[in-house]
């Protein structure tokens, strides 16, 4: 969507930046800075096309990944304005429809760094970041996002859950400083046919690496079109004791990567998804526009979601 605006390296950089020392177009999450009617104006959009849930323009909002561009000084204001602009998007559109209330989810990318692999394959014992590393980088966006009003955290993206772990544990300590209560949504990534994780883990694997946590959600998103990742949201679904959520694709990228599957096209794949009772949380990820989820948005009104199985209760040994 923020590629349909076609901003220059200028707009990017917009009055704050315009003399910064490295070429930022491309760095999306500093437009919740530079261009914000952009951003309050894509969020209205799902909205209006009738998203209960946006995130915010943070996917990349960690010193960790903001330091390609230098820009680690401004990762709390960053997080911080994408969450205030999706936050008054959201109450606008509650007030005017207060019986279909509008929320944020406080996105929190994978990061560009995998705490399990090594990016050396002649050094495979190296790693280029640590947990407590990833940690402190997820903590510092974690606060900004609750600072800026979001209604949910979402770890998202997840190729390698060491990573999502990190930014798990970041939220349980904010909680428990705070002591607070925040919903938390957890989404990996099937990277490809093989069914796994990129640091190598199945989808049943992935769901028992996270589960000892207190989560809204888990499921999938990325990578992948709907159909494609459907075997993996019916494994999850028929062993998770949370809601299911899933945002795949629009389709598979093309040679140009770019998405050509139509909004008809994706919600009829997804319609597996309800007539199974696979999920309670549906959406897109890349290549989505507000006509992917309006369409999706017109489809799941006739469906009820997945039945959140009772929790397994565990007897005490004697």
């Amino acid at each position: 969507m923020l590629q349909r605006y076609k901003f220059t390296e200028e707009d990017f950089r917009g009055e704050k930046f315009k003399d910064w020392s490295s070429p930022v177009q491309g760095n999306n999450d500093m437009l919740s800075i530079t261009q914000p009617e952009a951003i309050a104006e894509v969020h209205a959009n799902y909205f209006e096309a009738g998203a209960d849930i946006v995130e915010t323009n943070t996917f990349s909002g960690t010193t960790i990944a903001m330091a390609d561009y230098g820009m680690e000084d401004y990762v709390y204001e960053l997080n911080y304005e994408s969450a205030k602009i999706a936050k008054k998007v959201a109450q606008e559109f509650t007030e005017k429809e207060p019986e279909k209330p509008r929320f944020v989810a406080g996105a929190m990318g994978p990061t560009n760094k995998t705490a399990s692999m090594s990016p050396d394959v002649n050094d495979p014992g190296f790693r280029a970041i640590s947990f407590d590393e990833l940690r402190t980088a997820y903590k510092q966006q974690a606060k900004a996002l609750l600072d800026g009003g979001v209604d949910l955290l979402l770890v998202e993206t997840i190729f390698d859950t060491l990573n999502a772990k990190a930014a798990l544990f970041a939220i349980e300590e904010i909680k428990e400083e705070r002591n607070i209560e925040i919903p938390v949504m957890v989404s990996g990534t099937i990277t490809d046919a093989s069914g796994r994780t990129l640091s190598g883990q199945t989808a049943e694997a992935f769901l028992i690496s996270v589960e000892h946590m207190p989560l809204l959600s888990v499921g999938f998103n990325c990578a992948l079109g709907a159909k494609q990742l459907t075997p993996y949201l019916e494994v999850v679904s028929g062993k998770s004791n949370f809601a299911v959520s899933a945002y795949p694709n629009a389709g598979l990228p093309n040679a140009f990567g770019e998405y050509d599957e139509t909004a008809d096209e994706m919600a009829a794949q997804i319609k597996t998804y309800l007539d199974k009772q696979l999920i309670n949380i549906v959406g897109g990820c890349c290549g989505t526009t507000p006509e992917h989820i309006h369409a999706i948005a017109k489809l799941v009104e006739g469906y009820a979601p997945r039945p959140l199985p009772e929790l397994k209760k565990t007897e005490a040994a004697l």
